[in-house]
């Protein structure tokens, strides 16, 4: 499976490694006729024979036909579910660090303002550039993604801080507690199934974040050129209908990463992959965040 972050696409479990797909219907021609042509339904190098000595299982060919995950063998070296907690409490773990400490550390009163939110706008376009870097990396880096982490951190306190004492105050641990909301939210109902990661579902999010996206780069561009708000999609009612749409969109992103990180564990994926489900994981918690910051802003704005 190929999925994109909604912030920036990322390699990992994608079909370059062919370790990860949806469910795919066994087509004419067996197994090899099923997978040509078709993104979702790639062979998984780790289970097979001829590439893995841990493989031997004469029931791994059904269950690549019937698009059934493998079981990972249980062997050192392969991606397990503690893997990737422990690296995505690393990765955020750092984020909230370093966005406690721009918080404590650059000041946003009338006098400091413009220096600590210059500072913020500069740590986020070096955390972007981290963020590219790593997206197009065949193999995950942990020095690049917790030091995306860090510089998402000092951008993220920034911001925080100067809605929480100029425009809302409580709005980022409201923001926080939305956030960690729709997290648990969605894994519940992952985990309960109520919530199927398809092929269609994959379309719609790719879709839906496509559209999204333009509307905003349209409205950016309309506030740069046009002056004040741009089109409207960032302020008043619509702003806010908006905002929800960003919110929702982040879940269906949340989902999506939750199926990578299940695949990556059925397929006996490397246990440095971990580090790309933490990377994937942080970056769409951070849209998630910021979304929810954004609906507060506007809300306060239009008391």
């Amino acid at each position: 499976m190929r999925s994109r972050n909604p912030v920036f696409s990322r390699r990992g479990f994608s079909r370059d490694n062919g370790y990860a797909g949806f469910d795919a219907a066994p087509q004419a021609g067996g197994p090899a006729a099923a997978t040509q042509g078709n993104p979702y339904a790639q062979g998984n190098p780790y289970a097979q024979p001829a590439g893995n000595p841990y493989a031997q299982n004469p029931y791994a060919q059904q269950d690549q036909q019937y698009g059934t995950p493998p079981q990972a063998p249980a062997t050192t070296g392969r991606m397990t579910i503690d893997d990737v907690v422990v690296r995505t409490g690393s990765t955020l773990g750092v984020l909230i660090v370093t966005a406690a400490l721009a918080w404590a550390l650059l000041p946003v009163d009338d006098a400091n303002i413009n220096r600590s939110y210059g500072i913020g706008i500069g740590a986020a376009l070096i955390g972007m550039v981290l963020a590219f870097v790593q997206s197009f990396k065949r193999k995950a880096s942990p020095a690049l993604i917790l030091a995306y982490a860090a510089f998402e951190g000092v951008f993220l306190g920034v911001v925080s801080s100067v809605v929480d004492n100029r425009i809302a105050d409580g709005a980022a641990m409201q923001a926080v507690i939305g956030t960690m909301a729709v997290f648990a939210g969605v894994l519940i109902a992952y985990k309960a199934g109520w919530i199927r990661v398809n092929r269609r579902f994959y379309g719609f999010v790719m879709a839906a974040t496509l559209g999204f996206v333009f509307l905003m780069l349209v409205n950016v561009l309309f506030a740069v050129f046009g002056g004040g708000d741009g089109l409207g999609f960032r302020s008043g009612a619509l702003g806010v209908v908006f905002g929800i749409v960003g919110v929702v969109l982040g879940a269906c992103f949340l989902a999506l990463d939750f199926k990578q990180v299940e695949d990556g564990i059925a397929y006996g994926a490397p246990r440095e992959e971990a580090w790309l489900a933490a990377f994937g994981l942080t970056l769409t918690l951070v849209w998630i965040y910021m979304e929810f910051l954004r609906l507060i802003s506007i809300l306060n704005s239009s008391d």
